[in-house]
């Protein structure tokens, strides 16, 4: 039990000293920045002569303004490249979805009774059985009755089949 509870405070500890070390990594980082910015600044951009008269304050006030809208006209350009540029991307995005097609799962033949494709089309919660063969009108066969006689008379049966022909012929 003392093992336990010394290795629980060596790793707190341990723990408190990698947070004090981050968080001086931290600050010397922050003040790494700001030194950067200052040396930036001092490059880039001079401090302004303020002390000369009122016509060289609005000469200095002119060209921040100048150059102001020359940036605001670069970043307008560079905004309507890349719109233009978002534009052609989706156009050929569509290209390529047009080109590859869509391809379509080959469809299988199932054999499903009537019952079976209503269920599937309404949803399972609704039973609907249909005797769709009992709207279906019946026709009986009439069956002829030859006698033996029709059996043997075959000259009038052929004879009977040559009018036929005839009259759709004529016709």
């Amino acid at each position: 039990m003392l093992n336990v509870i010394t290795l629980s405070l060596c790793f707190l500890v341990l723990q408190s000293l990698m947070l004090q070390i981050a968080a001086n990594w931290l600050e010397k980082e922050a003040a790494e920045i700001a030194a950067a910015k200052e040396t930036y600044m001092a490059e880039n951009c001079p401090t302004p002569d303020l002390n000369g008269d009122q016509a060289a304050l609005m000469e200095i006030c002119r060209k921040l303004y100048q150059s102001l809208d020359k940036i605001d006209e670069d970043r307008y350009d560079a905004e309507a490249k890349v719109a233009k540029t978002d534009k052609e991307i989706e156009e050929l995005k569509l290209k390529v979805v047009e080109l590859a097609g869509v391809k379509k799962p080959a469809l299988k033949k199932v054999r499903m009774s009537a019952d079976a494709m209503l269920q599937a089309l309404l949803g399972g919660k609704h039973k609907v059985t249909m005797d769709l063969r009992s709207n279906l009108k019946q026709v009986k066969k009439e069956v002829k009755e030859e006698g033996a006689e029709a059996v043997g008379d075959w000259r009038k049966n052929i004879e009977d089949k040559a009018d036929r022909k005839k009259m759709f012929e004529t016709s």
